[in-house]
């Protein structure tokens, strides 16, 4: 095995260890398929992952939408209540902090290693999710900005 395997797989030992199966299995996948000789994959994962895997998300967060169980009625109460209006605030927030993310990760790349690793510690130590590292770095570039980074 390659010195250039060790990140990965420090990754997937770690998310192992964390019992975060999300993080595993995609550090094993990208393992097995730079192993496999697909390294070519890599730039299409880099420049489709993100939003392919945001729209499965997506499809897993609309789904009760779409199956009926929640109802029209059901979204326009949540909407006008005062914890439905801040939901709604704070998921416009979240988008907007994403979307500089993105951004972010494109202008410094250099940073994404830090954002996954304080990703992979939210995620083993304090019940944390992986969709971390994009608000991560949307509140980095804010954070950087204010600072002429």
């Amino acid at each position: 095995m390659s010195v250039d395997n060790i990140p990965i797989l420090i990754i997937l030992v770690l998310a192992a260890i964390a019992k975060n199966h999300a993080v595993s299995v995609a550090a094993a996948l990208l393992l097995i398929i730079k192993l496999l000789g697909f390294a070519s994959w890599f730039s299409i994962l880099e420049n489709k992952g993100v939003t392919v895997g945001i729209s499965i998300l997506t499809i897993a967060i609309l789904a009760p939408v779409a199956s009926g169980r929640i109802t029209l009625r059901d979204m326009y109460d949540s909407v006008v209540s005062p914890v439905g209006l801040l939901a709604l605030l704070a998921g416009i927030f979240a988008a907007w902090l994403g979307g500089k993310g993105v951004l972010f990760f494109k202008t410094s790349p250099d940073m994404i290693t830090s954002l996954i690793l304080g990703t992979i510690v939210g995620i083993s130590f304090f019940q944390g999710i992986a969709v971390g590292p994009l608000i991560a770095a949307g509140m980095l570039s804010i954070v950087a900005g204010l600072f002429g980074k």
